[in-house]
């Protein structure tokens, strides 16, 4: 009987262990350009938060809010919902909501114009977000490069905008 509950107490532990989630394993993201014209000029020109059609192939929607906290804005056709939760005068920050039943990376994204001179600035783009439910550390760095690779793509498209 004494051996019955320790398997049994075995067992169940081992089952709850295979359950649970792993621990996050939250990354960043940091990327930057730089960009020949001052930041309050680029970001008129690539700062709105729909204006990510513009620089990224995605449609863009706003389906509730102004622009401004808590503007809600809907990308791929309504596949991807971003929430504004900052926003300066040359900067936003965005995060996606956790969708039932689905993995909750707690993703979020931050767009800056930063000033370098009166003539120059910087666009600064950073990603934050759980990758501890991908299988191996080779599927976590394609995950990155993959996303590095999209919004540097993003920021060069920015900041031929900007240029212009």
């Amino acid at each position: 009987m004494k051996n019955l509950l320790s398997v049994i107490i075995v067992s169940s532990t081992l089952l709850f262990s295979a359950l649970s989630f792993a621990e996050p394993e939250y990354v960043t993201i940091e990327m930057e350009i730089d960009v020949a014209k001052p930041a309050a000029e680029v970001w008129a020109a690539v700062g709105g938060y729909c204006a990510i059609s513009d620089w990224f192939p995605l449609d863009c929607e706003i389906t509730s809010g102004d622009g401004g906290m808590g503007t809600v804005r809907v990308l791929a056709e309504g596949r991807i919902i971003e929430i504004l939760v900052a926003q300066t005068e040359l900067s936003y920050g965005y995060t996606q909501p956790a969708v039932e039943g689905s993995f909750y990376d707690l993703y979020h994204g931050f767009l800056e114009a930063r000033p370098v001179s009166a003539s120059r600035s910087k666009l600064l783009y950073t990603l934050t977000l759980d990758v501890s439910n991908l299988v191996d550390q080779a599927a976590k760095d394609a995950n990155i490069a993959g996303r590095r690779g999209a919004f540097e793509g993003a920021l060069a498209s920015m900041k031929e905008l900007a240029e212009k």
